[in-house]
């Protein structure tokens, strides 16, 4: 039998989605307007930039992005065009691409990193108190923690 929620709980609920989308859609819009990359394709590159020799296989950033290969393929095609990553065939796999981050790829992550890391502060972190942010870590590893485990 459902347990449906209360008022509060509905409440609740209803601001924390919104509030997670608008905050995801700004964060991209910021994106888009400083560095003209949405921010599926900054996470991307700082993926790559994180990477040992700024290189990984398109399947683990299907898995680290929780993306379908299709759209990571996409993605890298687009990142392609502009010049910022590459692709190689994976020695140990025939049928296995590399995304390999190119030096112009560095670039665009280092334009674009102080204006997302501005916007970050300014729609979350300055909005809370220390102490709501520590909350607000708290809580995310919880339900990243369950969700993770409940794939």
């Amino acid at each position: 039998m459902t347990k449906w929620l209360d008022d509060d709980e509905q409440r609740i609920w209803r601001s924390f989605a919104q509030a997670t989308r608008l905050l995801n859609e700004r964060l991209d819009r910021d994106l888009q307007t400083a560095a003209g990359m949405p921010a599926t394709y900054y996470e991307l590159l700082v993926l790559l930039s994180e990477a040992p020799a700024r290189t990984m296989r398109m399947s683990e950033l299907a898995h680290q992005t929780r993306s379908k290969p299709s759209r990571i393929s996409h993605a890298v095609n687009k990142l392609e065009q502009n010049g910022w990553v590459r692709r190689e065939h994976y020695e140990g796999d025939r049928r296995g691409w590399l995304a390999v981050l190119t030096d112009e790829g560095l670039e665009a992550l280092r334009v674009a990193a102080p204006r997302h890391v501005d916007s970050v502060r300014e729609h979350l972190i300055d909005v809370l108190t220390p102490e709501q942010f520590r909350q607000l870590g708290d809580i995310s590893r919880l339900l990243l923690d369950r969700l993770t485990r409940m794939d």
